[in-house]
């Protein structure tokens, strides 16, 4: 015979206190659990979200970031003239000719500073972006000091609102705009002029080239072509790889660091369903003992013990998701260590994120459970009933 569920759901409402204090430290270490893969969720979404299926990105062979790359004008123009390239109306190249370079800013509200990344793009650029829209202000103007903002600088930074002066090498730039790049890791750079960019900061080379392809199956001759043209010494990425590619170290360090924690907190919540649950089976012997007088077997004491560890474990766990589902309205600023720029990001809670949380809470309860049920399940009938 089996114990029915309402019996087991009966016994936890019966200790409401113990139940709930029990719960409460299985849904702290879930809330920790499922804050951490939100965290890298968040991130890798960020950085994935950056790039368009379209694009290609374009660096000096072996670099790993915009930062150390150069492209020179002539492999610029080269490449330009490629039939996979994508053009406009026009016949214009769809290709952005970028340069990028990292100034220190002051956080608002302290006096530390921290690497910002500030991007010098031709117009034709920022409509290889789409998710990129003007949210305040306006565009930049094509040959001016005048510099765009995302709203993670905005949000983050001093000096940045519209008609307000930034001075980094060797000018004074003006805010023109603030602009909305969707959550992706654009929000936290400012933009201004390519040209004007590269003389302020005495550059001859471009860091990077942003091709639009004609269509994304274009990228495999398109990488072949460069790849065999010994005056290109570039390296070709599909633009959200190059982008993942970028929160590679940040986001090991996140998860490593978090289910570290978290590992070490399960065991703290495993210890106490365990000790609840040893109290359950001395404090209901004699019950016990009537349960297999009964008729009832050892298997479903067992299961019936586990069963109630389990929806114990299972309750924490969806109290903390639910718990961990309201970091969503929260922006976390780093270091990204791939670019040693600041990056804002939030947290992004995915149905696979529920079912690891919830997953992570039940082997939480049948850990805790397990010791306890295999006693309960062994106690005597003669025993049981004369303890009572």
């Amino acid at each position: 015979m089996k114990i029915p569920l309402s019996y087991i759901l009966r016994n936890l409402w019966t200790r409401r206190l113990t139940t709930l204090l029990t719960a409460g430290g299985m849904a702290l270490v879930v809330f920790v659990f499922a804050a951490v893969l939100m965290l890298d969720a968040g991130l890798r979404r960020t950085l994935v979200s950056t790039g368009s299926a379209q694009n290609a990105i374009l660096l000096r062979q072996s670099s790993q970031t915009e930062i150390q790359s150069a492209v020179y004008r002539d492999q610029a123009s080269l490449v330009e003239t490629l039939p996979e390239v994508a053009r406009s109306t026009s016949g214009e190249p769809l290709v952005s000719k970028e340069t990028v370079v990292l100034i220190a800013l002051a956080k608002r509200g302290t006096d530390k500073p921290s690497n910002v990344t500030v991007r010098g793009l031709p117009a034709l650029g920022v409509q290889l972006r789409p998710q990129v829209r003007i949210v305040d202000g306006r565009m930049f103007r094509p040959g001016s000091s005048e510099i765009i903002v995302g709203r993670g600088i905005a949000r983050t930074y001093d000096g940045v609102g519209i008609g307000e002066h930034l001075r980094f090498a060797g000018r004074e730039w003006t805010v023109a705009g603030t602009f909305d790049a969707g959550k992706s890791g654009f929000d936290s750079e400012i933009w201004g002029d390519v040209e004007q960019m590269m003389q302020a900061f005495r550059r001859t080379v471009y860091s990077s080239m942003t091709v639009q392809l004609r269509a994304p199956s274009d990228f495999d001759s398109f990488a072949q072509r460069i790849a065999t043209d010994q005056r290109l010494v570039l390296d070709v990425k599909r633009e959200p790889q190059f982008y993942e590619d970028q929160s590679k170290s940040l986001s090991q360090f996140i998860r490593v660091l978090g289910i570290t924690l978290s590992v070490i907190f399960s065991i703290g919540a495993t210890i106490g369903a365990m000790i609840t649950m040893y109290a359950a089976v001395s404090n209901r012997t004699a019950e016990i003992g009537t349960l297999r007088a009964l008729g009832f077997r050892r298997r479903a004491i067992l299961v019936a013990f586990l069963l109630e560890s389990v929806c114990l474990s299972a309750a924490g766990g969806a109290a903390g998701v639910l718990l961990a589902s309201f970091l969503q309205a929260f922006t976390v600023t780093t270091m990204n260590f791939q670019s040693f720029s600041q990056l804002a990001f939030g947290f992004d809670l995915t149905t696979r994120i529920v079912v690891d949380a919830l997953l992570f809470s039940v082997a939480m309860g049948l850990a805790g459970g397990f010791l306890p049920s295999v006693r309960a399940a062994r106690l005597e009938i003669v025993d049981a009933l004369r303890a009572a």
